[in-house]
């Protein structure tokens, strides 16, 4: 969502996207964390190969996604609001 379509949001609804966000956080924390276990096991075991190589492209895309988010941040500290 852009800046001006999330000014024009209500608090109640902007704070239905701040809970969408928090639970996608979560989950791309764990799968993070998932791939990162493959990439240590793939080097334990086989050295760099293609399953060191698609896991950090997972990853890069997840965190680069992440940062998509941070007009909502923004948007949620000029309001004064906060997740529960």
């Amino acid at each position: 969502m852009t800046q001006n379509e999330l000014s024009q949001l209500t608090d109640q609804e902007l704070m239905i996207e701040a809970k969408k966000m928090k639970t996608s956080k979560i989950t791309n924390s764990i799968f993070i964390g998932f791939l990162l276990g493959v990439i240590f096991y793939s080097i334990v075991k086989n050295s760099w190969g293609i399953f060191t190589l698609i896991p950090l492209f997972f990853i890069y895309k997840l965190v680069t996604n992440a940062k998509k988010d941070k007009p909502l941040e923004e948007e949620m500290k000029a309001r004064n609001l906060k997740v529960k």
